[in-house]
């Protein structure tokens, strides 16, 4: 499983998955101190700890490194999803909870996730519902709050080694070269 991200990891790399590029310690620096008072060794530490936890990678430019994130925002956020699903002792209980706390616009979102996930040759044969929701018992009779104990594939290092978050998402426009060729 991955960890969520700390405060400060999450802005750093809310930046570099927003530029979608190779960044360097300053461009990152400059960028944050927009918002708070921060100094450039507690940039490179948190770039430099990220490296070394499977979120960025980085190249050597002259004496400096350039940072590039290792997979897309969207793919932390599901492999964190995953994770807290996995917890759960009763699967559907705790679909039917999450679906039950989704805006209208989350419905939707996940309705064209469904259809992209399914393909075209499906979407002629299956009904609307999502297959074996009806199975799926109520959420206050069996959704344990917490979850179930342990999470069965967490690794033990608790880095994102293995994970669907440390994966490069070649299907997400967000992830695709820039004009640099990189």
């Amino acid at each position: 499983m991955p960890r969520p991200l700390g405060e400060l990891e999450d802005a750093v790399m809310t930046r570099v998955w927003k530029w979608n590029r190779p960044v360097t310690v300053r461009e990152v620096l400059e960028d944050l101190q927009q918002q708070r008072s921060i100094a450039y060794t507690t940039v490179m530490t948190v770039l430099d700890n990220l490296h070394q936890k499977g979120w960025v990678r980085r190249e050597a430019e002259g004496r400096a490194y350039r940072y590039e994130a290792v997979s897309t925002r969207a793919a932390y956020a599901a492999a964190l999803m995953n994770d807290a699903w996995s917890q759960s002792d009763n699967a559907a209980a705790a679909l039917v909870a999450f679906f039950g706390m989704m805006s209208d616009e989350q419905r939707r979102a996940l309705n064209d996730a469904v259809r992209i996930v399914q393909g075209p040759e499906s979407r002629e044969s299956s009904s609307t519902e999502t297959p074996g929701a009806e199975d799926a018992e109520s959420p206050e009779s069996s959704a344990r709050p917490g979850g179930a104990e342990g999470s069965g594939g967490e690794n033990p290092a608790g880095n994102p080694a293995g994970n669907p978050a440390e994966m490069p998402d070649e299907n997400n426009p967000a992830a695709a070269e820039d004009d640099t060729g990189r």
